[in-house]
């Protein structure tokens, strides 16, 4: 009900002060993208699920095959913990890229459009976080970081995708930093007391490796017990498990450690298990770059992320439904969303030119370059086709240099794919079919 012009807000910190005044400027309404001047909330129900999305999304494109998957991955969580469960799991489904697309607390929310450039599994995502909620019900005196993320990734059966825990982990002690000369491995004590500043992919991938050995060791039920009997105490989350597991299985921690090593060293991770585990580290890195430089309210460890209830309440779509959206955080995501494509596909040696190319941009931008893009051909020709079919007025989903040309996947009104045939001949980039 404001005018659209400028204001000045009068804020104070309860109960005591300070007060202060902030100016803002409200924009007139009509001036807004048709998606975000009709965005509104709705949602939809399954057996175990509230699912809220923003209507004119992929989200509500796809939302009957949502709730399918909604209710088989509940099924399947609330089978691998035996325990009754019959409180509605609520799932907001975000228009945009947070973190790395997936979080939980009393809510799940959950990245689901097109243009998903962190590359994850929706099915995987969605199963980690119902085993935060889950796992928060059984509760437990301290659940350390470490423990609660290792048995979310192992019960999923992978992180951000399907993928073999052990073999994976072993892979770390076989990689080594190229300056330092250090294996990737990290060992499990700073790991445990310093978890979320950690490595990301790395830690997660021993927390749930680690899981996996001591469920292999002595058995869920044994392990359960040991997770929810852990007791705050002197020192932090590494004490806490050593105090736990001397009571529970007669081990310290190092102890514990070592035999992990000991197991792990047992596999023998293939060439293209390593190049996957190097790549996806890679990767997410590069992602994570690309957010705090770019798109910092979404980066995970400075997110911003409102309270759903009342979000849903007073009707506010725009945190959720707008994100950078220039032809430069376009160009970026299609590559990584590219990226990841290939990594997924095995396709090691096209994923790897395609995060070199997105970091060359973004060098480039950092040093202030007037053309950031030039930096790689490749982001070179994603550039030109991304602002080609910007100025046709199409949202651009995805991106793939072919022998013959570029082909594009791109979204209009109400959020249909069509493909697209591009020319590219170094410099111009022109039509030439359509499906």
């Amino acid at each position: 009900g404001l005018e659209a012009c400028a204001h000045e807000l009068s804020l104070t910190l309860l109960p005591n002060g300070p007060t202060w005044t902030k100016a803002i400027t409200l924009l007139p309404e009509e001036e807004l993208a048709r998606t975000d001047r009709f965005a509104l909330w709705a949602y939809e129900e399954s057996d175990c699920c509230l699912l809220y999305y923003i209507t004119d999304t992929a989200a509500q494109r796809d939302i009957a095959a949502l709730l399918t998957s909604a209710d088989h991955q509940a099924a399947d969580v609330i089978n691998q913990f035996g325990i009754e469960f019959d409180e509605p799991i609520i799932v907001t489904l975000m228009s945009r890229v947070i973190g790395h697309g997936g979080f939980a607390g009393n809510e799940i929310y959950i990245s689901y459009l097109d243009r998903n450039y962190a590359g994850n599994d929706f099915d995987i995502v969605l199963h980690h976080e119902m085993v935060h909620i889950l796992d928060a019900h059984l509760g437990g005196n301290l659940r350390p970081s470490i423990l609660v993320e290792g048995v979310a990734v192992y019960l999923s059966g992978g992180h951000f995708k399907p993928e073999p825990l052990m073999p994976r982990a072993a892979a770390l002690l076989d990689l080594a930093d190229g300056e330092r000369g250090e294996s990737w491995y990290l060992p499990l004590t700073p790991l445990a007391d310093d978890f979320y500043a950690s490595q990301h992919e790395i830690g997660y991938l021993e927390a749930g490796a680690l899981v996996e050995f001591m469920v292999n060791t002595w058995g869920w039920d044994a392990f359960n017990d040991f997770y929810r009997q852990i007791e705050p105490g002197h020192g932090g989350h590494a004490a806490a498990i050593d105090r736990a597991l001397q009571a529970h299985f007669g081990i310290t921690l190092d102890i514990l450690e070592t035999q992990f090593i000991t197991a792990l060293k047992t596999l023998s991770p293939t060439p293209d298990l390593r190049d996957d585990v190097r790549l996806t580290v890679s990767f997410y890195d590069t992602v994570r770059r690309y957010q705090q430089m770019l798109d910092p309210s979404a980066y995970f460890l400075s997110a911003w992320l409102p309270d759903g209830p009342q979000m849903r309440q007073y009707g506010i779509t725009a945190d959720l439904a707008r994100r950078p959206n220039s032809i430069g955080n376009i160009t970026l995501e299609t590559l990584l969303a590219t990226a990841d494509e290939q990594l997924q596909a095995g396709q090691y040696s096209q994923a790897a030119e395609i995060v070199q190319a997105v970091n060359a941009a973004l060098t480039a931008l950092e040093m202030g370059a007037a053309q950031p893009f030039d930096a790689h051909p490749v982001a070179e020709a994603y550039y030109a086709a991304v602002h080609w079919l910007t100025e046709m007025e199409y949202q651009v989903q995805r991106i793939y240099i072919e022998e013959n040309g570029i082909r594009a996947e791109v979204s209009a009104v109400g959020n249909y794919l069509m493909i697209l045939g591009l020319g590219w001949d170094g410099e111009n980039v022109y039509f030439q079919q359509s499906q």
